[in-house]
């Protein structure tokens, strides 16, 4: 029990570390420190396809597409990003308007997504839980892969255009 607290102890200091530090840099080493330090509390709670699937995109696919975006960029000076901050507002100026009135028609239709979990079992074969039980967290962890890769494409694009 002891050796769970120290992880997640350590788990809050790395967490903590990479949302306060001032470096992207290393606030991304950061994170792939609080995602390997969660990949062992996994394993420690016997959750090894959770702690695999955390240590291979988390820690290693998403921490490398960072730290090498991060890399590849250079920093903007306080008049540009100020200049940037004021373009982006006169163009999405009614984003938050849109975003609250959905909220509220979406609250008040009060629709139940049809989203049915299966109940947790002692299933052996990783092929049947992911395609057949879990398929909403496949689709989760594709969403994720393909906000990152869009993500660099457009920065890059930007980066390019400049």
């Amino acid at each position: 029990m002891s050796v769970n607290i120290a992880i997640l102890l350590s788990l809050l200091a790395a967490s903590l570390w990479t949302v306060l530090t001032r470096s992207l840099l290393r606030s991304a080493i950061g994170l792939a420190l609080t995602s390997a330090i969660l990949t062992i509390l996994m394993i420690r709670l016997d959750s090894s396809l959770a702690a695999v699937f955390e240590l291979s995109v988390c820690t290693g696919l998403i921490s490398v597409l960072f730290i090498s975006t991060i890399s590849l960029t250079h920093p903007l000076t306080r008049k540009e990003i100020l200049a940037h901050m004021r373009e982006r507002r006169a163009r999405f100026w009614f984003l938050p308007f849109l975003l609250i009135a959905l909220g509220v028609i979406l609250s008040l239709l009060k629709i139940k997504p049809p989203i049915d979990l299966p109940a947790p079992e002692a299933v052996k074969e990783a092929r049947n839980v992911l395609w057949s039980l879990r398929q909403v967290d496949v689709m989760g962890q594709i969403i994720v892969l393909l906000t990152g890769v869009f993500g660099v494409v457009i920065l890059f694009k930007e980066r390019v255009k400049k």
